[in-house]
């Protein structure tokens, strides 16, 4: 069994994914730090070898020293620098890889409760956050380096001054991992505000056409300026928590900068280190002031990262919609479907026998209703109770592949990708995308459009009407021949002439293999071998569509209507 990933998991996976590079750029990043702890060394050394002794060749030979020393730091830190950025680089992205495996997995899951747009500010924010702990490690590592690299420095001068480093740093850095607590959390609110913002931003912008027909535009604005000054209050509390943290590890750095100083200033005054020792040590002082810094900002990505890697495990841990099964349908599936005393939602108790090869129409009167058996037919979700078989094989103990591959459900709102019009019905690359834009109409829409079908659709299809996006839509999902086919409302926004016509090239297009039309839509239902009436959940008429219009006032007054 798959252990659930929690926030520090993911960070350990994250670092482990990198740790060559990050042990190369920990490596050159402490080279640049020793170099940088080691100029006051090697100018004290000049003072009192070459300065105080008026040795000219003593002089020049530390300053070439001090030359070697310099770039030596100045190239660690280069390549360094370089390594750290690439490892936080293929961290995040193998993060975002990892995010959308577990997005488009075929079991679902992740995307329950959350908007569409959290999902991205999670695919993208956090998992950048996440990998920018590959880039601090290293120079956090290097700080630690320099500290020791000084604090031997300072014990060869004098004893107490190495003391008080390596006994003054493990106490402050406990404090700086205290101080970073109240930055996690406001961090990890202002990503969950922040997400939401997104989220409701996204929904906005793509239903902007929608607001602007009905004039709810003044309604959306008030909303998403709710979430956004809640977004900006999150941020602005992550702020002060992050000016708070990186000021008092400052405050609290300096006054232990001034320490070291000041006991270095009382040693030089008593005779008990020389003048190139004092002028050593003050420059370790001063130097201790970058190890410093560079933990308060290490503590305060490491706080930010551990928030984002919280958020990140929740989506990656987020349980499956469905389980996969292990079993397997007939190479050749016949199309005969089955429900057995199903109950899902508004669903209740249905039994439905849907013959292989059969043209059926549904309708069904409530909306909820169409919905719920289209998840339960395409295993978007298994029914609370029931069963539904296809060639007496029930779905649930199928693999979900093969199930997606025998049974295709065209939503009604299905969406169009980025694009050409061709590259949209052809996504699957069948040979028979042509025949399909026929039967659809969509060979209409395509010469009606500047470039024909290599247009490209701009905004997801949303340059096109709604007619001809269904049009499209309906076209891909004809083109993939799918030996089961479920399409919801295909013709809504078509005009009466060209729904006909569609209508028609359907039923002759399908014709041997199993389609079922759950619409209210007069001429698709003429066209169809039978029709199931849905009301409250459950079977309430069935029959040719004719008979129905003539005989069942209810079906009248949802069909005609």
């Amino acid at each position: 069994m798959t252990a659930v990933p929690t926030g520090p998991d993911v960070l350990k996976r994250s670092i482990a994914s990198q740790w060559r590079p990050i042990t190369g750029a920990s490596v050159l990043a402490a080279g640049h730090q020793v170099g940088e702890a080691l100029v006051p060394v090697v100018i004290g050394l000049v003072i009192d070898k070459a300065v105080a002794g008026n040795s000219a060749p003593e002089l020049l030979k530390w300053l070439v020293v001090l030359a070697a020393v310099f770039a030596g730091l100045s190239y660690s830190y280069r390549f360094g620098a370089r390594l750290a950025e690439g490892a936080a680089e293929r961290a995040a992205h193998n993060l975002r890889i990892q995010l959308s495996e577990r997005v488009l997995d075929a079991r679902g899951g992740a995307e329950s409760g959350r908007l569409a747009g959290a999902l991205t500010n999670i695919g993208t924010a956090d998992a950048k956050r996440v990998g920018v702990v590959n880039a601090v490690l290293p120079f956090g590592i290097a700080g630690i380096a320099g500290l020791l690299v000084a604090a031997i420095a300072l014990l060869a001068m004098s004893i107490p001054l190495g003391l008080l480093v390596l006994l003054g740093t493990p106490p402050l850095l406990y404090l700086a991992h205290l101080i970073g607590k109240p930055l996690e959390r406001r961090s990890e609110e202002e990503q969950e505000r922040a997400a939401h913002a997104s989220g409701i931003a996204t929904d906005l912008v793509a239903g902007l056409r929608v607001l602007k027909g009905i004039g709810a535009e003044s309604a959306a604005v008030d909303r998403y300026r709710r979430t956004s000054q809640d977004s900006l209050r999150a941020t602005l509390k992550a702020a002060r928590a992050q000016a708070w943290h990186n000021g008092t590890l400052l405050a609290l750095t300096g006054i232990f900068i001034a320490i070291v100083a000041l006991v270095g200033g009382r040693l030089a005054a008593s005779g008990d280190i020389s003048v190139g020792d004092l002028v050593a040590a003050v420059g370790l002082a001063q130097f201790l002031l970058t190890p410093f810094e560079i933990f308060a900002w290490v503590n305060g990505e490491l706080a930010q990262g551990r928030a984002s890697a919280a958020r990140v495990a929740s989506v990656l841990a987020s349980p499956p919609g469905v389980e996969s099964g292990s079993g397997r349908l007939p190479d050749a599936v016949e199309g005969r479907l089955r429900l057995t005393g199903v109950t899902h939602n508004s669903l209740r108790d249905l039994d439905l026998d849907v013959g292989a090869g059969e043209l059926l129409g549904v309708v069904a009167v409530d909306p909820a209703v169409a919905n719920d058996l289209l998840a339960c037919l395409g295993r978007d979700v298994d029914p609370a109770s029931g069963s539904v078989h296809l060639d007496d094989v029930e779905l649930s103990t199928v693999d979900l592949d093969g199930v997606r591959r025998a049974i295709l459900v065209a939503a009604h709102d299905a969406d169009l990708f980025e694009g050409t019009l061709l590259e949209n019905v052809g996504a699957a690359g069948t040979s028979t995308v042509d025949r399909a834009m026929a039967v659809a109409a969509a060979d209409e829409v395509a010469s009606a459009l500047p470039d024909g079908a290599h247009t490209v659709l701009a905004e997801r299809g949303k340059s096109l009407s709604g007619g001809q996006r269904q049009r499209v839509a309906l076209a891909r999902a004809l083109a993939l021949q799918a030996p089961v086919l479920v399409v919801h409302d295909p013709t809504t926004a078509v005009d009466t002439v060209t729904e006909a016509r569609i209508a028609a090239a359907i039923a002759e297009f399908r014709r041997g293999r199993t389609t079922i039309l759950v619409t209210t839509s007069p001429a698709l239902l003429a066209v169809t071998d039978r029709v199931l009436v849905l009301d409250g959940g459950t079977l309430t008429a069935a029959g040719r569509h004719e008979d129905l219009v003539h005989g069942d006032e209810n079906y009248r007054a949802a069909v005609l209507s």
